[in-house]
């Protein structure tokens, strides 16, 4: 992976992401949309709780590493949008196929939102610490909480989807990263 652009790198983490994710809608389907925008908060904060904890402890009792846990934060920031523009249900409502659509075009929109701002910042993710990704990504979620509070009478702040999209960008750099080790 690493002879190979930020964006190449960053697609080829995608595709490992959608692989599992198609994996799982096969065994699961699309389960997820039932769940409300407060538990979609809750299972994206223990994701980055369990990777902060692992990068403290420097052991796991579990037998999962980081990586799978990033691969999990970008999945579920993908469902997360999906719910922001669908909304959550009582009963699921989206084929394989219509799921896998959805997810592929919000990984598209990750990508292109990335190219522009790795542009402005002249890669500098590259020089940054895997553990100051997974603070900004906690701090992403605290944000989430805040404004789901708030229910929509937020003043200034970006939305909901804006920190759904940081989420999995600093994700996708968390796995390349740990790729390249």
């Amino acid at each position: 992976m690493k002879d190979m652009s930020t964006g190449e790198q960053f697609r080829s983490a995608l595709a490992e992401c959608r692989s599992l994710f198609e994996k799982k809608l096969h065994d699961y389907g699309a389960s997820w949309r039932i769940l409300r925008p407060e538990s979609l908060t809750d299972q994206l904060f223990i994701k980055a709780k369990r990777i902060r904890s692992l990068e403290i402890k420097k052991e796991a009792k579990v037998d999962e590493g980081i990586r799978p846990e990033f691969i999990a934060l970008i999945n579920y920031g993908i469902v997360g949008l999906i719910q922001l523009e669908r909304g959550y249900v009582d009963k699921v409502d989206l084929s394989n196929e219509e799921a896998i659509a959805l997810y592929d075009h919000f990984a598209s929109e990750a990508l292109e939102l990335m190219l522009k701002k790795n542009h402005d910042y002249d890669e500098a993710w590259r020089s940054m610490r895997i553990s100051s990704y997974t603070d900004f990504i906690l701090t992403k979620i605290q944000r989430i909480k805040e404004l789901e509070d708030l229910k929509g009478a937020a003043l200034v702040s970006e939305g909901v989807d804006a920190n759904y999209m940081d989420i999995i960008n600093y994700a996708v750099f968390g796995v390349i990263k740990l790729s390249e080790e």
